[in-house]
């Protein structure tokens, strides 16, 4: 065993310590303060607990008349005790400030619900609404003067259409819970309602797959691109996605020429789908669903049918209240899929369909639907459903930040929001979908290196994104061997271990510090990576099998086990997947520490005592 440094020992000491939980916050059904001039209407509540600490606060309003939903806003206070930070949908948002926090959702934006958690990842206080469709904003502070949480739910402050009733519920959970459990507690409390059951992930939805955007842009070359597939089923990917750029001959990046959809840069769309089938690969294509742009046929023929200009992408937003509109965007994905054989589609920018600036929220004018995120929901609903007559298994592909309950219903495929070249931000991003995701399937965010990156840096891109279906974004052919021999060894583990990365108990630690240590179990293996210096734990009924991923520079992986292990075969591998050392011990309870490669490999097996 190797001697422990100092911070090891630190720990170690500090381990044998129980961090005592705070008291359980309180959410006082009389401390819910409804604010705003209700009008016409007359507000209720109605209370349940499912069980302790878990509220459900219903909230009724109601009118004699149809009358336009008055602004309004729950309030409520809390002391901010034990807290380290707050998960919320933004992905930008930073999980160490706790001080103040937003979150601004609809339909096709985010989700209603956060987390705050305190210094053992134990939730505090989560909060979530059932209407996960119409605009809300939730926010919170710290008040200085008396050190409580100050929270709000504003609701109906985009004007919406007229209504006699609303109801919407509030979930508090306030249990001492794993801050995960919370999350993916809720995100079944979600789906188990009617109007946002999830569309099934198909098992192509799981297969790593090459990207077009980062290694070609809008300069996309059928021939080359078969060629990266080649490569690709060589390496462990099973498709491509073709990104932006196939139906434009404009290189701009600009999407001055999306809406007509006609493939004038691959003229032979079936031609090139048909190649990369006969190497039994998936195929999909990447469309921007709200953009007809400025030079565009179809924003000619959808004059005065747009809900906004954005000048800074060259293109107008449709807007989904016509019938011709959605039938339009219903119809050329239709038309793609059954002439091209398309396997799935990338549906991009999603989260624009917006009622910003207002706009007349009523069904006149030729709108059948006065609400947009009304409209959303119908199109998007229609959609699959028609998609799925024409291929049962089709694969549709949404990103961050439009990956809420609504979202899941239409799409089973969600990705981490673009963050080319970096992977720590690309495992955080990952972590926070798979924390709302459930069973469907998480993408990465395309990864990237530069050529000249060690071989071992470059892995740091896979070992970031190991808990979800990795994307690849580099020009394979021109990868050097070593680089290609590291992609094909990681590709060959991910695959191998599929199942306990994807489906077995997800475990990531530390929010705050952008989840340090991940770890995923099922009954026979644990695979933990370790991204910084801290302790792997394998727990009082530690598997058969470990593996330690040591995703860092640092060489010392440290294992506690909380009794003996008994004999085991001990494996370490550098980069490559080659052997560096392997040795047959007796694991007893307590610390060792072993010398593991930079992004290399520990592998534990235990062997069954005679």
């Amino acid at each position: 065993m190797i001697r422990l440094t100092y911070w090891m020992a630190s720990a170690l000491m500090l381990s044998s310590f129980t961090l005592q939980a705070a008291p359980v916050v309180v959410i006082p059904r009389d401390g819910l303060q409804l604010e705003g001039d209700l009008g016409s209407f007359k507000a209720s509540w109605n209370y349940e607990n499912p069980e302790p600490n878990l509220l459900l606060a219903t909230l009724t309003l109601e009118s004699p008349e149809a009358e336009i939903p008055p602004a309004i806003t729950v309030k409520w206070d809390v002391p901010a005790v034990d807290l380290v930070g707050v998960w919320t949908p933004n992905p930008q948002s930073p999980k160490n400030n706790h001080m103040g926090m937003k979150v601004v959702s609809r339909g096709a934006q985010a989700m209603p619900l956060y987390c705050y958690f305190d210094s053992a990842d134990r939730n505090r206080m989560s909060v979530a609404l059932s209407d996960a469709l119409r605009p809300a904003t939730l926010t919170g502070y710290v008040r200085e003067e008396d050190s409580k949480l100050y929270m709000s739910i504003a609701l109906f402050q985009e004007k919406q259409p007229a209504v006699k009733s609303y109801q919407i519920t509030i979930r508090f959970d306030t249990r001492q819970i794993p801050f995960h459990q919370t999350l993916l507690e809720t995100t079944r409390w979600w789906a188990a309602k009617d109007e946002y059951k999830p569309t099934p992930s198909p098992a192509a939805a799981r297969v790593p797959l090459y990207s077009t955007w980062y290694s070609y842009h809008q300069q996309l070359d059928p021939n080359e691109l078969v060629e990266e597939c080649k490569i690709g089923g060589k390496v462990g990917l099973g498709g491509i996605i073709v990104d932006d750029g196939w139906q434009t001959l404009d290189g701009n990046r600009g999407y001055a020429f999306t809406g007509d959809w006609k493939p004038d840069r691959i003229p032979d769309m079936k031609g090139f789908v048909d190649r990369v089938h006969a190497l039994d690969q998936k195929f999909m294509l990447w469309y921007s669903v709200p953009m007809v742009g400025e030079k565009s046929e179809a924003l000619k023929r959808f004059k005065g049918k747009t809900l906004r200009h954005v000048p800074g992408f060259g293109a107008h937003v449709l807007d989904p209240r016509y019938p011709d509109v959605r039938e339009f965007l219903i119809g050329t994905y239709e038309t793609a899929v059954r002439d091209w054989a398309l396997d799935g589609l990338k549906l991009d920018f999603i989260s624009m369909f917006s009622a910003r600036p207002a706009k007349d929220l009523t069904a006149a004018d030729g709108r059948d639907i006065a609400s947009v995120d009304i409209a959303v929901d119908q199109m998007m609903t229609e959609l699959i459903q028609r998609l799925k007559k024409i291929k049962p298994d089709i694969l549709i592909e949404f990103r961050q930040p439009y990956n809420g309950p609504l979202m899941r219903k239409y799409g089973n495929m969600l990705r981490a929001v673009d963050c080319p070249n970096s992977g720590p931000i690309n495992r955080m991003h990952i972590v926070d979908l798979r924390l709302v995701a459930d069973d469907t399937a998480v993408h990465s965010d395309m990864i990237m290196w530069h050529p000249d990156e060690p071989v071992e840096s470059a892995a740091l891109q896979i070992q970031n994104i190991l808990f979800s279906v990795p994307q690849i974004s580099v020009k394979l052919a021109q990868l050097t061997d070593e680089h290609r021999a590291m992609l094909s060894y990681w590709m060959n583990y991910w695959t191998q271990n599929r199942s306990v990365l994807l489906d077995g108990v997800f475990q990531p630690s530390g929010p705050a510090q952008n989840y340090p240590l991940i770890i995923g179990r099922d009954d026979k293996k644990m695979i933990a990576v370790l991204y910084h210096e801290m302790i792997v734990s394998p727990g009082s009924d530690a598997p058969r099998n470990i593996d330690v991923v040591n995703a860092k520079p640092d060489a010392d992986v440290v294992l506690r086990f909380e009794k003996d292990y008994g004999r085991a075969k001990v494996q370490t591998l550098d980069v490559l997947g080659r052997t560096v050392s392997e040795k047959t011990v007796n694991l007893k309870a307590g610390v060792t520490v072993w010398k593991v490669p930079a992004s290399g490999l520990l592998k534990i097996q235990h062997i069954p005592s005679n």
